[in-house]
């Protein structure tokens, strides 16, 4: 009886720890996949399928598993396995491309819905995407986006916002993980510090959101969604440089503190430190740039399967323009003009599922902004923080989907311009609510409102209501119209407000500003007999604004007049998207944007400046297999905008020409675990200074030490100043980036 036991103990550790091998192919498109990622989630095991798509696991113990199979771009798929003493288990999958419409959207709801689904329009971009065209920072990024604008703001600093069907940087909020962490003074600068590398996706929603996320979100809203601890790879790194000899690296990895805390490092840094003036105007073509950024996000596994995150992020750069001759001896005298800016930005934000059987989340985030600068010899010291905390219910009952939701955002603002006489604090406390009725599977309503109490401006309320129609599974129809509100921080938003040697006049107390937006889009799948699959979008809007803050350039050209607009501003177009992806590698993307914008004040019409009428996108990519290859052809078009004249005899052109920057790269993926990049930007080496005299005004005197001004204090023409102008850099519609090469290599380790 005593060597029974132990036998039948022996049997039993001996099929308990048998060791077996998994073994299989990854196939796409009835083709080999190379390099997609095999994971054992149990035994936290992964790897990377080798040229002709076969992988292999050895030494697997008895028991249940699941295997994960994904490649960047396509569907991810698990299955579940069982294996028990057997010499090899085959498992063989096949990967199908991803359809972005049933991609789940958080942006347009706050609710985890699909992108067909979602009553509100969504557009969805990827990391995929975004490696197409590799960039730095998010807003270079945004380039190829149909119907959203990078747009410069100075010749010499190179700092910009994004424009939005039309409208202004300020009107456009973005979010990174749905919390408002972009805003004010990093609306101008914080822009530049988000590496792409941590992006799992970007979402956008055109069009009015402030009844969810308050002010700001008046034009169009950008959530960038970071990557999640649980899915990124063990080890990621992507180092990149150009022939300008701008430097990049993005390095990531992920970690366990405890067994159950999953955390994400990620470390970006760029240099860019070669003076290039290939205008030959004395002055940097490029800003000259020292920046470093270090996020950390973690992700806490709590034992009843609620969610729990938290992330923080440090961001310091030091930049500088001016004339080539300037050293920081020069900062902020006036023998030489420089623009030197330094930026520390601390942001932290988390979010905690309530545990309570409702579906109830508290989020939060902080930022931190100092910002210590000079233009030339002007000294601009801000400082910014913003705290903020949000606690939402999401609750279906019957036909309606509600989800109620109480707010509170707390900024601190100061800075050392004679509009900031003492540190403003501002305090809004918000409740909203939003109910999506459902009356049939095709046809459903979303009706939302929001009240904010603002302790400076009182109470604002902003609605907002939408209605989706499905009539096939193919097609859809959504409306949506509402309205919004925006405080405005002007020297936060308004770079020329600091540059140049325009005087800046504020006429009056600047009240918010208030807009009435409606939405029109339609969208429809076609799948075809051969695998050809076609996505078609079109978005009509038309947006009205009253009490608009705009900068008066016109009036007076030595000033920039800021005022509550006596009249309206409106602008309104039309916008479309075709996708295809065929069958043998081949993806394509083309947008167009055709708008009209328009200014009443005074009785007067007229059309803004930096304002285009028309826009296109595309993106061409083509996968070879055999040849371990991939070709990616992006570009942008963009039509004539009015530009900011000095005046009557300033001889620079009033309207930009048509132009377009175009890239092209080429990636090679057969080492494992590796790939390797590269390609030419700006292929057709444009810059705004083809065609015009000079890009900056009174480039040889920067300190308008030789101007001759009359007795209202308007400058006049000269011998030595024939144009009647002063130093001027906001002339500027477009990167002053010619053509130059790149290259990169990729590094992941699952």
């Amino acid at each position: 009886m005593f060597n029974k036991k132990y036998f039948i103990l022996l049997l039993f550790t001996i099929f308990s720890f048998s060791q077996n091998s998994i073994t299989g192919k990854v196939i796409s498109n009835n083709e080999s996949l190379a390099f997609a990622t095999v994971y054992l989630i149990e035994l936290s095991k992964g790897v990377t399928t080798q040229e002709n798509g076969q992988y292999n696991f050895e030494n697997i113990p008895n028991g249940k598993y699941t295997l994960q199979f994904s490649f960047t771009g396509l569907k991810t798929v698990k299955k579940t396995i069982t294996i028990f003493n057997q010499n090899e288990l085959i498992v063989n999958c096949e990967l199908d491309e991803i359809d972005t419409l049933d991609e789940v959207v958080l942006t347009g709801t706050l609710k985890a819905v699909s992108r067909l689904e979602s009553p509100v329009p969504v557009e969805v971009y990827s990391a995929v995407f975004l490696k197409k065209n590799p960039t730095s920072n998010l807003f270079e990024a945004l380039q190829n986006v149909n119907g959203v604008r990078p747009q410069l703001n100075c010749n010499i600093c190179n700092t910009g916002d994004i424009h939005i069907n039309g409208l202004e940087g300020p009107y456009t909020m973005v979010t990174i993980d749905g919390m408002p962490i972009v805003s004010g003074l990093s609306t101008v600068y914080g822009l530049s510090g988000i590496p792409n590398s941590l992006i799992d996706r970007i979402e956008i929603v055109k069009g009015p959101a402030s009844s969810l996320y308050g002010s700001e979100a008046v034009g169009g809203l950008i959530n960038i969604i970071t990557k999640r601890p649980e899915t990124a790879p063990m080890f990621f790194a992507d180092v990149f440089s150009t022939s300008w000899l701008e430097n990049n690296i993005d390095i990531g990895a992920k970690y366990r503190i405890v067994k159950n805390i999953n955390s994400l490092l990620g470390i970006n840094y760029f240099n860019y430190n070669n003076l290039i003036d290939n205008n030959h105007d004395n002055f940097t073509d490029v800003t000259l740039q020292d920046r470093i950024s270090v996020f950390n996000k973690f992700s806490i596994d709590r034992k009843n399967g609620k969610e729990l995150s938290f992330a923080g992020r440090f961001f310091y750069e030091d930049r500088w323009g001016g004339e080539l001759q300037w050293n920081k001896n020069f900062r902020g005298g006036d023998e030489i003009y420089g623009e030197s800016i330094y930026t520390t930005r601390y942001e932290a934000l988390g979010k905690y599922q309530l545990p309570v059987s409702e579906n109830m989340f508290a989020s939060f985030s902080y930022t931190n902004h100092d910002q210590k600068s000079v233009y030339g010899n002007v000294l601009f010291l801000a400082q910014q923080e913003i705290a903020f905390g949000q606690l939402t219910w999401d609750k279906t009952i019957g036909k309606h989907d509600f989800l109620l939701g109480t707010a509170f955002r707390y900024q601190y603002y100061n800075d050392n311009t004679t509009a900031t006489i003492e540190p403003e604090k501002t305090k809004i406390s918000s409740l909203f609510i939003q109910d999506e009725i459902k009356f049939t599977e095709a046809q459903s309503v979303l009706l939302g409102s929001r009240l904010d109490y603002n302790s400076i401006h009182g109470l604002i309320y902003t609605p907002r209501i939408a209605y989706k129609w499905k009539p096939t599974k193919n097609d859809i129809f959504r409306i949506n119209a509402g309205t919004g509100f925006r405080v405005v921080n002007l020297f936060t938003e308004e770079h020329a407000a600091l540059t140049g040697s325009r005087d800046v006049i504020i006429t009056e107390n600047l009240n918010p500003e208030t807009s009435y937006n409606v939405n029109l889009n339609y969208l429809k799948k076609f799948q075809f007999d051969n695998g050809t699959h076609t996505v078609l979008e079109f978005s009509s809007w038309y947006t009205h604004f009253e009490n608009q803050i705009l900068p008066d350039y016109d009036t007076n050209p030595n000033q920039i007049i800021y005022t509550n607009l006596n009249g309206y501003s409106k602008t309104y177009g039309l916008t479309g998207n075709v996708e295809f992806i065929f069958p043998f590698g081949l993806k394509s993307m083309v947008g167009f944007t055709v708008l009209d914008s328009k200014i009443k004040r005074d009785g007067i019409l007229s059309t803004p400046i930096l304002t285009e009428k028309y826009s296109a996108t595309w993106g061409i990519s083509y996968d070879i297999p055999k040849w371990f290859l991939s070709i990616d052809y992006t570009g942008n078009l963009y039509g004539p905008m009015r530009l900011p004249l000095l005046g009557n005899l300033d001889p620079r052109r009033e309207y930009s020409p048509i132009w377009s920057i175009q890239n092209i790269q080429f990636t090679y993926k057969k080492l494992n675990q590796f790939e390797f990049y590269g390609g030419i930007k700006n292929l057709l080496n444009w810059t705004p200074n083809k065609n015009n005299p000079f890009i900056i005004a009174r480039a040889n005197d920067p300190f308008d030490k030789e101007v001759v001004f009359d007795t209202n204090g308007n400058a006049t023409a000269t011998p030595n100043n024939p144009y009647a102008l002063t130093f001027d850099p906001s002339y500027v519609y477009g990167p002053n980036q010619g053509i130059r090469g790149f290259f990169g290599v990729r590094f992941r380790l699952d």
